[in-house]
């Protein structure tokens, strides 16, 4: 009778949500929730998942980007004036009128 060794999966599930939440807020400009979520997930896929590093880091990488995104454009709305025209619901000081 042969036996065979037990067989362990090394789950890739954060690794690869890490990546895709990445790509999507990145691409999509989702709300920044995702990509803080994709942060999270892509950190600790680095320690619980070593088949899904690249993964996990490419997740990473793509979620700070969106996350600087959003500071950088939330930093222009501020400094421009923009986002308070918005707010106030002056829509017609916004588009010139």
């Amino acid at each position: 009778m042969t036996t065979y060794g037990t067989i362990t999966h090394h789950g890739t599930g954060k690794g690869t949500a890490s990546l895709v939440l990445g790509i999507c807020s990145l691409l999509a400009g989702w709300v920044l929730i995702a990509p803080v979520i994709g942060l999270i997930l892509g950190i600790t896929s680095l320690g619980n998942e070593p088949d899904a590093r690249g993964r996990a880091g490419w997740g990473i990488v793509l979620s700070v980007l969106a996350m600087v995104g959003w500071i950088i454009a939330l930093a222009l709305l501020a400094v421009t004036g923009v986002g308070l025209t918005f707010l106030n619901g002056d829509l017609g000081a916004l588009l010139g009128g």
